[in-house]
Order: structure tokens, then C-alpha cells, then sequence
């Protein structure tokens, strides 16, 4: 069975406004997602949400809550990915392009979930209302959502 990669996900909230980023190159590229990524050998999963946080778009999280524990299964040869995600309300930093990412602000209310990965439709909105999320979804060789399974759940690991 091939490893799992373990990754991180963040989401900057303000007032009644997320920040996304657009995927400029790699897996990804061309979607709106939050920034985050793969963590490095000795890294716990936090200090990988900071370290890729300042990378993608040069902010550092400074108060973060985990929302979210995404288990994703690709066809084809990608890597499985276990997603640790979280909302961040403290930061340090403004959001800046890099070469991987260029971050925008949207309404809440104005998310653009038709440029997005197809489950973000489906525990977005959850998260944002306050649940916690035990999920896990499996996509086709050509990334269309094949199938989504969502537990709110108390607390998660």
C-alpha cells in the first residue's frame, strides 16, 4: 500500500470574508483553495501550516483552530492524502502572491465553488458554521468527486 501524505490546510477568516488562493502551478493549479501542503520530516503538522503559510503567501497564523480531517484517495497514481485543516481568525503578515499562489478575499457568501476542488462545496460551509469534520472522499483519474462521506463529529485528534 502506498504512504499517505500527511498535509495541512489553512483558511484566513475575517469579519464575514475568507482568503483563497489560486493553485498557480503543481496538483491543484487553476483551482481556488486555502494554502498549505505536505509536511517535512520532523515537522508537526502545525509547524507545517506555518512554515507552508509563510511560503505560499507570506502570512504567519498566529491563532488556528483544526476544523477538519480530510482523508482523500485519487486514482491514477497520486498519492493518497490525509488533510489536517483549520480556520486561522490571527496572523501575522499580509497576503502576498508567490509563484504557487495568488490569495484573494471573497465574501463568505461569495465563495466560487464552481473554480474549487468539488468537495469543498460539500464541508466548507460546515466548518464555517462552527462543525468539527471527520471526512473522506475519493475522486476519478480525471479529479471528478466519485464519492464523499462526512461525520460531524465533538473533537478532533
Amino acid at each position: 500500500m502506498p504512504e499517505l501524505k500527511v498535509c495541512t490546510l489553512v483558511l484566513l477568516i475575517r469579519d464575514n470574508e475568507i482568503l483563497l488562493a489560486m493553485k498557480k502551478r503543481g496538483f491543484g493549479m487553476g483551482l481556488w483553495n486555502g494554502v498549505g501542503g505536505k509536511i517535512k520530516k520532523g515537522e508537526t503538522i502545525e509547524q507545517a501550516l506555518i512554515r507552508e503559510s509563510i511560503e505560499e503567501i507570506s502570512v504567519e497564523p498566529t491563532e488556528y483552530t483544526k476544523v477538519a480531517v480530510h482523508d482523500f484517495t485519487f486514482a491514477d497514481g497520486v498519492p493518497d492524502m490525509q488533510v489536517h485543516a483549520y480556520l486561522a481568525t490571527k496572523w501575522q503578515g499580509e497576503p502576498t502572491e508567490s509563484e504557487e499562489m495568488a490569495p484573494q478575499w471573497f465574501k463568505q457568501s461569495e465563495i466560487p465553488y464552481d473554480q474549487m476542488w468539488q468537495d469543498d462545496l460539500l464541508w466548507m460551509p460546515l466548518v464555517l458554521r462552527g462543525k468539527k469534520l471527520k471526512t473522506s472522499f475519493a475522486f476519478t483519474k480525471n479529479n471528478e468527486l466519485l464519492s464523499a462521506n462526512i461525520d460531524i463529529i465533538d473533537r478532533l485528534p
